[in-house]
């Protein structure tokens, strides 16, 4: 078979089978540190049943406030002393839900807030038999927060206490799109665990929890481990996420303090890392992308202190990328010219062995093995890029930064770039023109053809069959993409190009 013929469908098979992966996202789960079952343990008082039913609906409006601070609006529900959503006020105003943030898990609990500080919040909640108090305390500098919780012992009787604290519940509404960005994190003594929000599992001894959506997530960080971490699946569309404590007792008069550390904010790398960089565990990536995907992480966001531009940022990447490959790339380029100069000793194989099909094939290596070339050798640089591709796919699709940032055309490097809507009834996103998966498209179109004019002329309809059907097929991979991934891909194929002109002018 062909060379370009044989590369071009093992690329279209790698991408589209990577691409499926993708798209229905899966999930690590490691049963010697995660029991799947019920999310609360024997030992623990189960959530009680009535107060599930009250997270399933939306809080009365009457009982909301906002609190607002520099950095972000904070929705609070009153009568649960919970957080039902964050309002970020540097990021277009992008709320982030959490229905029920940091509730505790007693139905029988109605607080009314107390005090009100510039930089804190502090409920109350009292009965005849216990007194609870919730005080949120915000810093200027991040978007860390600190929750103390208090509880006293009113009645004259010894008091246990065991309610579950709820870190939040993610909705995905019914959209396996906005399904497929939520995961959570159980972080205990050995290895972090990354979990499917629709499954129920709980994890002992933990040290911190995270649950996140496309672009922000939540953490929190008891004071002790004698806290355990779980997931409950509410409903088809609902999971809460939480802490669950050893069950302890008050005697009369008798009162407690346990302290949270929390992080509510964007998955900024450079945000978390300088508050507690364990916590960056959170921006999880996927089993095989993880590593990569942070060094990417990394590497832009140093490029983006140098330039203070996301798009130049991603070209530079593109750049550095291209010379750490560029052996690879002179190796394929060297073996292809060897293929260029065998092609006449082939077509004569495949004249002479045109009816005996296995022979020719042994003839073929043995062209090969004698003057020591590689067919495959041309695939390496394709290779290498799939991993990096995928890793640096995941990081935009998340980036907070690039969401809303601006290069030359385009409105928003994290999405496709839209030039303009189309007039017709198609679906997303092929309802709008976006023109860098177009011009990427023609980019590998003309580096096709130029690689075809230095290849002999026996296989010439293969090729002017893959040299459209190739680019065609990348145009319509790329076509919803973010516009930050497209534009990488396209600044590689550029040069990619570029370099295969120079060779054929040197021939």
């Amino acid at each position: 078979m062909e060379k370009r013929l044989f590369l071009a469908i093992v690329l279209a098979l790698l991408v589209l089978l990577s691409w499926s992966a993708f798209v229905s996202k899966t999930y690590h789960l490691d049963n010697k540190e995660v029991t799947l079952k019920s999310p609360v343990p024997v030992a623990v008082k189960p959530i009680q049943s009535e107060l599930i039913q009250t997270r399933t609906q939306e809080p009365p409006a009457a009982s909301l406030f906002k609190f607002s601070q520099e950095k972000y609006d904070i929705i609070f529900i009153e009568s649960q002393a919970a957080i039902k959503e964050v309002i970020f006020k540097s990021y277009q105003n992008y709320a982030f839900p959490l229905k029920y943030g940091f509730l505790l898990g007693d139905a029988n609990l109605v607080f009314q807030k107390e005090n009100i500080t510039p930089e804190s919040v502090k409920f109350v909640s009292r009965d005849k038999d216990k007194q609870i108090i919730k005080h949120f305390i915000f810093s200027k500098s991040n978007y860390r927060i600190s929750l103390e919780v208090e509880v006293q012992n009113l009645s004259s009787q010894p008091l246990r206490i065991n309610f579950p604290l709820i870190v939040g519940v993610l909705s995905s509404n019914g959209d396996p799109n906005q399904a497929r960005f939520q995961d959570v994190t159980l972080v205990g003594k050995e290895k972090p665990t990354h979990l499917n929000p629709r499954k129920d599992a709980t994890l002992n001894e933990v040290k911190f929890v995270g649950l996140r959506d496309r672009y922000f997530c939540a953490i929190i960080e008891p004071g002790s481990d004698n806290y355990t971490g779980f997931i409950h699946k509410v409903n088809l569309k609902e999971s809460e996420v939480g802490l669950n404590p050893e069950e302890f007792t008050l005697n009369p008069g008798q009162q407690m303090q346990r302290k949270f550390d929390i992080y509510l904010g964007p998955q900024d790398l450079r945000q978390i890392n300088a508050i507690k960089p364990e916590w960056t565990e959170v921006m999880y990536y996927g089993k095989f992308n993880n590593f990569i995907a942070h060094l990417l992480l990394q590497l832009l966001d140093f490029l983006y202190g140098l330039v203070h531009n996301w798009g130049i940022a991603i070209i530079i990447l593109s750049l550095l990328i291209y010379l750490i490959l560029y052996p690879l790339t002179l190796k394929q380029m060297r073996s292809m010219k060897q293929m260029q100069a065998l092609q006449p000793r082939i077509e004569e194989l495949r004249k002479l062995y045109k009816d005996n099909p296995q022979k020719l094939n042994t003839e073929i290596m043995g062209l090969y093995r004698e003057y020591k070339v590689n067919p495959f050798s041309g695939c390496l640089p394709m290779l290498f890029q799939i991993p990096i591709f995928f890793a640096l796919y995941q990081v935009l699709m998340r980036s907070v930064a690039l969401k809303g940032a601006k290069f030359l055309w385009i409105k928003d490097l994290s999405e496709p770039d839209k030039l303009f809507s189309l007039p017709f009834g198609l679906p997303k996103p092929y309802d709008s023109f976006n023109l860098l998966p177009i011009l990427m498209a023609i980019s590998m179109f003309i580096q096709q053809k130029s690689s075809m004019a230095t290849t002999s002329s026996g296989s010439a309809e293969q090729q002017k069959f893959m040299m459209i059907l190739f680019p065609l097929m990348f145009g319509f991979i790329f076509y919803g993409m973010p516009a930050g991934l497209v534009l990488y891909w396209f600044i590689n194929s550029a040069l990619m190009l570029l370099y295969q002109l120079r060779i054929s002018r040197q021939k």
